[in-house]
């Protein structure tokens, strides 16, 4: 890719951007809905679940084949293809005549959404190639998902008061097209030096692995042994199969050298844990909110405030401390700061009073503020250029996955405590054990925000990088920056 003015990397970074923005948007905006889903559609809490992680679902499966398409045939190009589908997705979304449509629509939404996240960081980090700048402009990236936060519950109940959840879907057509618009006149074509070759195998084992690995969490709690156990079955013998599978391949869908990496290693469980907490908090909120104290769509948005602010103003901030003084210092107060949050519900039921529901939405706000632009640093600048799409592609994998996970396992302990009875009778106690799981994530997050980040992690970062690119690469890159 040639150097570009600073003007025209600011233009690249804001489109990005903009992609970042409707996919984060249409998450947030989406939770605030969900009980005018249940109530419209006559949705139990698996179908719920289902609206939310047939999509994250679907995205963490097909993350790291977009992203290395995207290296392997050129990076706009792919771009502008998941701003496509993404829209005609959102379209269909908005049309679906019941839960069963609803849940293959937003399936096409994810078929979408998994070309742009990744690929538009790794347009990033071949634009901003000074690792300061790139880490500013990582911070920005990470305060569009602060500003979604920010904006989803508002734009949420908004919509769903004064149209209905299916205007949701709507927010994301025109700033879809407008995206595709700008990436035209902006974003130069960039691909990696070398390209990668398809690895059809590993790709089925990777969706075979999250889906079926989800489908059991979510159905365990209706579901008899008999129908779950052949999922956990299968999901098993996927990951045993990617083990054996992918070392062997000289171009695999997933580098297992990457993890040699500590830093890597530690970002991609890091995501994982933080993304599980923000799945699950989202989802026990937004019930809570609505079905317990009966607030409307617009009010429930505006209770959630004390928790997206802070993203918002936290995200910036982090990444300039990442620029500064590296990636372990915002972890470790994303980590405090979270699990502090998840053990003031667990411990002392903080959603039977306003002040404690307000601070522990406050917490996990800051918390979660300070955790994505390290992630994403330490994902992708301990990489070489060349496997830019491949490692942003992990690290968007692990979000997704993530997320989808902290919805099932939390979504399926609320359901397993509330059984049949009411909301309102038992909610409390019943998600009792969904926010120590949340606790347990945020102290994943400290930990290994600590342990990961030091001397010894970095030197395994460089000995990985080493491994990874080889002599016949480092020259074409090389040749590339020359020209």
């Amino acid at each position: 890719m040639p150097e570009l003015s600073p003007r025209r990397r600011m233009f690249v970074l804001a489109i990005c951007c903009m992609s970042l923005l409707i996919v984060s948007l249409d998450t947030t905006a989406l939770n605030v809905g969900l009980p005018s889903m249940q109530r419209e559609l006559h949705a139990s809490t698996a179908g719920l679940q289902w609206t939310i992680d047939a999509y994250t679902l679907v995205l963490a499966s097909l993350l790291m084949l977009a992203g290395s398409t995207g290296d392997r045939v050129g990076r706009r190009k792919v771009f502008m293809t998941g701003l496509v589908v993404f829209s005609i997705g959102s379209l269909l979304c908005s049309l679906a005549p019941n839960l069963d449509s609803l849940i293959a629509f937003r399936m096409v939404q994810a078929v979408g959404g998994s070309m742009l996240n990744p690929v538009a960081m790794s347009i990033i980090t071949n634009t901003f190639t000074d690792p300061r700048e790139r880490a500013r402009a990582i911070g920005v990236w990470g305060a569009v998902v602060g500003i979604s936060m920010a904006a989803g519950p508002l734009v949420g109940g908004l919509l769903v008061e004064s149209v209905g959840w299916r205007a949701i879907f709507w927010v994301n057509i025109p700033v879809g097209l407008a995206a595709v618009l700008l990436t035209l006149r902006f974003v130069p074509e960039s691909r990696a030096p070398k390209a990668r070759r398809p690895d059809p195998v590993g790709q089925v084992l990777v969706i075979a692995l999250f889906g079926s690995l989800t489908y059991a969490i979510i159905e365990a709690p209706t579901a008899g042994t008999g129908t779950v156990l052949p999922f956990a079955a299968v999901a098993l013998g996927a990951l045993l199969a990617l083990l054996w599978y992918e070392p062997r391949r000289d171009e695999p869908l997933i580098d297992l050298r990457f993890f040699r990496s500590a830093p890597f290693s530690g970002a991609t469980v890091v995501a994982i844990s933080a993304f599980a907490s923000l799945g699950g908090f989202l989802f026990l909120s937004t019930l809570y909110l609505q079905n317990v104290r009966g607030l409307d769509a617009l009010h429930a948005g505006l209770w959630m405030l004390p928790m997206a602010v802070p993203m918002f103003l936290c995200a910036p901030l982090a990444g300039r401390l990442v620029g500064s003084r590296g990636p372990r210092l915002p972890l470790v107060i994303a980590g405090v700061a979270m699990t502090a949050s998840a053990v003031l519900f667990a411990a002392f039921e903080a959603e039977t009073s306003d002040t404690t529901l307000f601070v522990g939405y406050v917490l996990f706000g800051i918390g979660f503020g300070f955790v994505n632009a390290p992630i994403t640093n330490t994902a992708v600048s301990g990489m070489p250029r060349s496997q830019a799409g491949v490692a942003a592609a992990v690290a968007s994998t692990s979000r997704q996955l993530g997320q989808t996970l902290g919805v099932a396992v939390v979504g399926a302990v609320l359901a397993s405590g509330i059984g049949s009875s009411s909301y309102t009778g038992r909610f409390v106690s019943a998600a009792r054990p969904g926010w120590w799981i949340l606790a347990a994530c945020g102290l994943a997050v400290l930990v290994l925000g600590a342990l990961t980040n030091g001397r010894w992690a970095r030197a395994t970062a460089e000995r990985a990088a080493q491994r990874l690119e080889s002599p016949e690469i480092r020259a074409a890159v090389g040749a590339a920056e020359r020209v």
